[in-house]
């Protein structure tokens, strides 16, 4: 298992196309969501693209926004995803391990945001985070906002 953090100029055509497919295949497809997926964020300057590739295929894969892009003083982290076919190997919880120490190193006294499916807020209260608000509605799914203070 490799793993990356790239910008977007880093990514390669091939490596790209691999995120999209992934993130088409299971955000629209298999949740049956009709969403634009890509949103114009992809390539704001900051966004990191953190991913891991086993046997020339994306196991995992998530998006690290610097406060001002999602929130306007918090770091967020969005489109976390695993491949199917990694599902259950615990590589979805050393994803969000590694990015949330990308999140304290580059932003030490920053809380993180993100806006969590719903029926994934035990897994990410596991890595620290808290809810916050009620929950909502995004693009017909369950979603509800989580926060992780920064571990200084």
């Amino acid at each position: 298992m490799m793993w990356f953090v790239k910008s977007f100029k880093e990514l390669t055509t091939d490596e790209l196309y691999a995120i999209l497919q992934l993130r088409i295949d299971v955000f629209v497809v298999e949740q049956n969501c009709i969403y634009s997926d890509i949103d114009g964020k992809d390539n704001l300057p900051g966004a990191l693209h953190l991913f891991s590739v086993k046997d020339d295929q994306i196991a995992c894969y998530l998006r690290i926004f610097p406060p001002g892009i999602s929130y306007p003083e918090m770091p967020s982290l969005g489109r976390v995803i695993t491949h199917p076919d990694f599902r259950g190997t615990g590589i979805g919880h050393e994803l969000l391990q590694r990015a949330l120490q990308i999140i304290d190193k580059r932003w030490p006294d920053k809380t993180c945001h993100i806006s969590a499916q719903s029926y994934l807020e035990k897994f990410y209260q596991q890595h620290g985070f808290s809810t916050v608000g009620e929950g909502y509605l995004e693009d017909d799914i369950p979603h509800i906002g989580m926060e992780r203070v920064a571990s200084k």
